[in-house]
């Protein structure tokens, strides 16, 4: 085997591809608005193989995907979304309370795929490299799984929203999950009804997006 077999160059990233990279980041939206279509044979088993190239700690890959197809199983988490929902209105007051309500806050009804996206907290995968002083990080391995999908799916045209607005207990629960699995993420995934290169909260006025200097400290 040669030099080049075992070393192969790096890639090229130009600047034209910078750009396409850069245009993919900011048309990546968190999608409320879904059209019902389905979406074509083996996409989502697709996308979720890339998932595989996502980095986590100690290679531990501790991601756990549940596809749910079961209509008794979507009507409980939506359930559970709308029970959390009227509790998390309570929160607001006057104006704020007006505009929470009227924003849609999940694409459950439309959207064609629902997925579960836990972390599992005792996998044996990497052996515990790199997490004994911060466990958390497995939970954080598996959001960059997410970030991935999410921009490859939206780079195949299909967009991803992400319900947070729920109980992940009772979302184990209904899913019968092992007991070492905690929900990151409840993913509503199928085509955009709609595109705005701006995301829907900033529209509606809820919460412009902040410069990121407003966030940066030097000690």
């Amino acid at each position: 085997m040669t030099d080049d077999e075992l070393s192969p160059a790096p890639p090229d990233f130009d600047r034209a591809f910078e750009d396409k990279l850069l245009e993919l980041f900011r048309w990546r939206r968190d999608e409320r608005h879904f059209k019902p279509d389905p979406l074509a044979d083996g996409e989502l088993d697709d996308l979720l193989k890339l998932v595989s190239l996502a980095p986590s700690v100690g290679n531990s890959q501790p991601w756990r995907f549940v596809r749910v197809v079961s209509s008794n199983k979507r009507k409980a988490i939506r359930d559970n979304f709308m029970a959390c929902n009227s509790e998390a209105l309570g929160d607001y007051h006057g104006e704020k309370a007006k505009l929470y309500a009227s924003l849609k806050l999940e694409g459950m009804d439309r959207a064609p795929e629902h997925l579960s996206v836990f972390v599992d907290n005792d996998t044996d995968t990497g052996q515990g490299l790199g997490r004994r002083t911060m466990p958390e990080t497995l939970a954080y391995s598996v959001v960059g799984g997410i970030y991935l999908l999410w921009l490859a799916a939206r780079a195949r045209g299909i967009g991803i929203g992400w319900v947070s607005i729920i109980d992940p207990v009772e979302v184990a629960k209904t899913l019968e999950v092992p007991p070492s699995w905690s929900l990151v993420a409840h993913l509503c995934i199928g085509y955009p009804e709609q595109h705005h290169i701006d995301p829907e909260l900033e529209r509606v006025g809820w919460q412009d997006r902040l410069d990121v200097s407003e966030f940066v400290t030097e000690r």
